[in-house]
């Protein structure tokens, strides 16, 4: 059994995730949301499209108004709309082009006039068009959005690992994409372990709640997996290993190779090294590969365990609940983001608002609530189940550090919000 720190453990569990399988989905398509970008996405057009205007008012040749900025009065030749043609040809007479927000600048035209710069003062919405001749002067700005001013073809819109959200829907469809390269969500198992626990509502003197499998597929659910919650395992070999090979399963109807149920599976419990520590026994019959059992200089989660169910990774944490939570935040859900595509950007440096002891010689995992002022224990008792319904990142105290102090710099991690 090896001694490590929680980024060696980190690094253990990385090492056997990557990225899942990838598709180009419409833009349209309300389950891209949330996805990550398989590769760069980038402008296959210009925005805008075409010059056009930026101002509700009247386009104007440059040279048909004075230098000196002293107002002239021109005729109106044309009226132009956003929808309209690509082009407006007014001819060569002097004079001016109505236009609206959006509409394209005519031929020959170099800048717009606000509407409320002119003798006109202001149009009305829906009415007719009356004024024949406006005074105006030359203005400083000339109110157009030339094309691709915002946007060139080619240009770099979102880069691969980052969520697909608004703001890159927007950009991608303006700039002539309708869809775009995506991971789709994990399929994560999730269980625990033990003999007391039993569902939710039932049970009697000597059980307890199976809190942890719900808690674990919140979590997981909410970095942006698909999650199929098996329960509560009681603390018997093949009752264990009959769960894992029901999730683990091939998918039915695919053709040629098909995939497994799942892409990870996370157990709770059962890690140490007690006689009932089903997880342990499991771990040792041979059934499964590349087993790694570590102790992790942390607290609190001390015991941890990898390994692969039928090639499936395998995330075991620990069962009691702070503990299996804070497994969870620190060493799952960065692989279920790695699954994902998404590149991890969860770790803030932010100042302790509060002081609290640490012990020596290991890496402290407290819940906090981040704050104005920075990082403060969740509860009282930071490491009490109590505290997490308040927690929402837990700061890693270095391991030389046996004393926090108001305004020390922590490493905080953020735990995620429900999706």
């Amino acid at each position: 059994m090896s001694q490590r720190t929680i980024a060696e453990h980190r690094a253990a569990v990385l090492a056997r995730v990557s990225p899942v399988d990838a598709a180009a989905v419409a833009l349209d398509d309300p389950a891209v949301l949330g996805l990550a970008l398989a590769g760069d996405v980038v402008a296959a057009a210009a925005v805008p499209g075409f010059d056009h205007a930026a101002m509700d008012g009247y386009a104007v040749r440059l040279s048909d108004l004075p230098a000196d900025g002293s107002p002239v009065t021109l005729p109106v030749l044309a009226d132009v709309r956003a929808g309209g043609p690509g082009s407006t040809d007014p001819g060569d007479r002097p004079g001016v082009v109505r236009i609206m927000t959006g509409a394209p600048l005519p031929t020959g035209f170099d800048a717009v006039v606000p509407v409320e710069r002119t003798s006109t003062g202001r149009f009305v919405a829906g009415g007719p068009t009356t004024e024949r001749t406006v005074t105006l002067a030359r203005q400083h700005r000339d109110h157009v959005r030339r094309a691709g001013s915002d946007v060139q073809p080619g240009a770099p819109l979102a880069k691969a690992g980052e969520r697909v959200g608004a703001g890159v829907v927007a950009a991608a469809a303006a700039a002539g994409l309708t869809a775009v390269p995506v991971h789709r969500r994990p399929r994560v198992a999730v269980l625990s372990t033990g003999s007391e626990l039993v569902a939710l509502g039932t049970g009697g003197a000597g059980t307890v709640p199976d809190s942890n499998s719900l808690m674990l597929a919140a979590l997981v659910r909410a970095a942006g997996a698909d999650v199929v919650r098996v329960g509560a395992v009681p603390d018997d070999g093949a009752a264990l290993r009959s769960a894992l090979d029901r999730v683990t399963a091939p998918l039915p109807g695919t053709d040629v190779a098909p995939g497994p149920g799942v892409d990870l599976v996370v157990t709770s419990g059962g890690v140490s090294a007690g006689a009932s520590d089903v997880v342990r026994e499991v771990l040792a019959s041979g059934a499964a590969r590349d087993v790694d059992v570590a102790t992790v200089a942390m607290r609190p989660g001390r015991p941890q365990a990898l390994a692969a169910w039928r090639g499936v990774p395998w995330v075991a944490v620990p069962g009691n609940p702070v503990s299996a939570f804070v497994s969870t935040v620190l060493y799952v859900l960065p692989a279920v983001r790695r699954l994902a595509g998404v590149v991890d950007d969860t770790a803030l440096t932010v100042p302790a608002a509060a002081g609290w002891t640490s012990p020596a010689g290991v890496e402290q995992v407290v819940p906090v609530r981040l704050g104005p002022d920075g990082a403060a224990p969740a509860g009282p008792g930071g490491h009490h189940l109590s505290a997490l319904p308040h927690a929402d990142a837990l700061a890693v105290v270095p391991a030389d550090v046996e004393q926090v102090r108001p305004g020390d710099l922590l490493t905080v991690l953020r735990v995620p919000e429900p999706r």
